[in-house]
């Protein structure tokens, strides 16, 4: 292994010389990347069930550390909605503090896989092998959301799949019409951003226009703050 690909690219670029030009386009691309991500953070927080601070202050700081250093000019860090599943059930099983040592294994075991040069061998892994997990996480995703998407009054959730859905049919007449319609609005708008302005912050957007419509005419639903406080 060569020395200089432990090196950061980070640094590599301060040695280059870095001009104040290169600043002004990375500033710009690191906040665009930080108003898209900033909506994701709360969702994957509110997904795991806890506190959404912890979330944003892990996007930032797991941005900067894989900013500063990372191996490529072009890497964008940030927080993936597909670790939903995983954490969640951690989450559930052993807490905030296993949550905490399995993202630390886990990180360990990536650096290990970095080192030993793994990474070069996934070009090997079929697609459609990629695109089942992905579609897989999708499904159970959705699943796990169902109950605050409609607001259902019932109590936790079942962890396996068949029991999510059976305990949603048992309470399935007890939905709020005032939750789903803005739940079904935001879900709407983003679909509408993604299709149609796929250049603008289409999270952000939904986050900030739903939010001020619940403030606005005093929408009685739970929010981040009766939830977490």
């Amino acid at each position: 292994m060569q020395l200089n690909t432990l090196i950061p690219t980070s640094i590599q670029c301060l040695r280059e010389g870095y001009s104040l030009a290169c600043f002004r386009k990375d500033f710009l691309a690191g906040l665009t990347v930080g108003i898209i991500f900033f909506p994701i953070a709360l969702a994957v927080a509110l997904g795991v069930n806890v506190p959404p601070e912890r979330a944003i202050f892990t996007a930032i700081i797991a941005g900067f550390l894989g900013a500063a250093l990372g191996g490529s000019r072009v890497q964008i860090s940030g927080p993936t909605s597909t670790l939903i599943v995983i954490l969640y059930d951690i989450t559930l099983r052993y807490g905030f503090e296993g949550m905490l040592m399995a993202t630390l294994m886990a990180g360990l075991i990536l650096i290990l896989f970095g080192a030993i040069g793994l990474g070069n061998y996934i070009k090997y892994m079929p697609y459609p092998v990629v695109r089942g997990l992905t579609t897989g996480l999708a499904v159970v995703i959705f699943s796990s959301q169902f109950k605050e998407f409609l607001g259902l009054n019932m109590g936790s959730v079942p962890i396996d799949f068949i029991g999510k859905w059976k305990a949603y049919l048992q309470h399935l007449t007890s939905w709020d019409p005032r939750s789903f319609g803005i739940g079904m609005s935001t879900l709407l708008m983003l679909i509408y951003f993604r299709r149609s302005k796929p250049h603008f912050p289409g999270p952000l957007i939904a986050l900030i226009l739903c939010s001020f419509f619940v403030w606005l005419f005093q929408i009685d639903i739970p929010t981040i703050g009766s939830r977490f406080g």
